[in-house]
């Protein structure tokens, strides 16, 4: 018999830790090649891990609410043959060597997860990015953070923890954080409140919806870009008559050829890329007083999940995909965020982001920048309008199919000039679509 060693895969560049939510499989349960094993949660998506081996688990390394880090061995699968992976070297008589080699383990990724958020995390006590992310939305202090009494593993405080406390507080009001010292005591000021949102008073008859993971993760997200950038709007109106007939000529044998819808998004994809590569300060993001500029272009899209939030997977390099492949990569990342299967990578390293606010009837919209970037559009609805149509022969009233597409810029870095020149460059191509075009 062989052992594999199951770690927790690269999620992405910027993903180094995950959280992991449940174990699907417990020790002495068979698992099969690809069969999912535990699921985990990053800051931007959950996901599953599989099985790389058909096996049986005999061993796991981490329990529910702890972080992992990108690499760590998650758990051990028994396989049949000759161990051509890399073998837990303890001995079964080795008893208490195992145990504290898990222990180290344990104990070095603390180290490293505790400097990334030392804020947070003190000296004897760890918290997970989840717990920290509850305490923040929840508006829990340090202090309260500190006091509560954990029920997790050397006593640290787990997901059920926080909550539990969270809904009795107001009924039990705060613990009290014992004072080591005279000298912390003089500091403290026990009469100064304490900055909390005011109370929702819910009648009987109301009902209590608790908000989900994604959807409180979302919520900050959404307050912290509100907070960091000076947003403005830019609106235009743009005719994509062309391209409304010319997708009604072309969709049925593109689907018969390709396999695949092809709807408006990617035609608008298309022309926002070569807008972006025209003004490639919009492509930036800011950090402080320094600009940086992207080299490449990654389009995110803003995809409705099954639970009713949005989530922005990415189309990496979307300047370089000829409609096909953007229609492809489209379909794929909407119907993967559709059905709850898009990994980490697939949310990372965005530069601008677009969102199609008429799927839901809107003509425009007002939407709020994906932080780090420095802008987002908004495409509002298709709609058949009486228009004054400019002829040699003098004007006339003619139906255009019309839509509006809203610019939201940060204007800390981005003016009114560039904001507003680049949704006009992203107008001038979609208008230019040129009727005869083969794909």
């Amino acid at each position: 018999m062989a052992k594999f060693e199951l770690k927790l895969p690269k999620m992405g560049e910027s993903v180094a830790e995950a959280t992991i939510t449940s174990w699907l499989k417990e020790v002495g349960d068979t698992i099969e090649l690809d069969e999912a094993v535990l699921e985990i949660a990053t800051d931007k998506v959950d996901s599953e891990v599989p099985s790389e081996v058909d096996g049986v688990l005999v061993e796991k390394f981490f329990e529910v609410d702890e972080v992992v880090q990108v690499g760590q061995v998650l758990a051990i699968i028994e396989t049949e043959g000759e161990d051509t992976k890399v073998e837990v070297t303890t001995e079964q008589n080795d008893d208490d060597e195992s145990e504290e080699l898990v222990q180290e383990v344990v104990e070095s990724i603390d180290k490293v997860i505790e400097s990334i958020a030392p804020v947070v995390s003190t000296d004897n006590r760890f918290y997970s990015p989840l717990v920290k992310n509850i305490a923040k939305e929840e508006g829990v202090s340090q202090d309260e953070l500190d006091a509560i009494s954990g029920t997790g593993k050397d006593g640290r405080v787990t997901k059920n923890d926080i909550l539990e406390y969270i809904s009795n507080r107001g009924k039990q009001g705060k613990p009290q954080k014992v004072v080591v010292n005279k000298a912390e005591e003089t500091k403290a000021e026990p009469n100064k409140p304490a900055s909390q949102p005011a109370p929702v008073i819910a009648s009987g008859e109301d009902e209590i919806i608790e908000m989900t993971r994604m959807g409180k993760i979302i919520s900050h997200h959404m307050m912290e870009s509100v907070n960091t950038s000076a947003h403005v709007q830019s609106f235009i109106e743009a005719d994509v008559t062309n391209i409304w007939n010319w997708r009604k000529k072309v969709k049925d044998g593109f689907a018969k050829r390709e396999g695949e819808n092809l709807t408006f998004t990617p035609i608008f994809m298309e022309a926002i890329a070569k807008a972006l590569r025209d003004y490639p300060m919009m492509n930036i993001s800011l950090q402080g007083d320094t600009i940086i500029k992207k080299k490449n272009i990654n389009l995110g899209m803003a995809a409705a999940l099954p639970d009713g939030n949005l989530i922005v997977p990415v189309i990496k390099n979307a300047d370089q995909l000829n409609l096909v492949g953007m229609t492809k990569q489209v379909n794929d990342l909407a119907t993967r965020a559709r059905t709850g299967k898009l990994k980490p990578d697939d949310t990372q390293g965005g530069t601008y982001t677009v969102t199609n606010v008429g799927t839901f009837g809107s003509i425009m919209g007002t939407p709020i920048i994906n932080q780090p970037q420095v802008g987002i559009l908004a495409l509002g609805a298709i709609r058949k309008t009486p228009s004054v149509i400019e002829t040699p022969d003098g004007d006339f009233i003619g139906i255009r199919y019309k839509m509006y597409l809203s610019h939201s810029y940060d204007h800390r870095v981005v003016n009114g000039a560039l904001g507003g020149m680049f949704v006009k460059a992203v107008k001038d191509y979609l208008e230019a679509w040129d009727v005869n075009r083969e794909i």
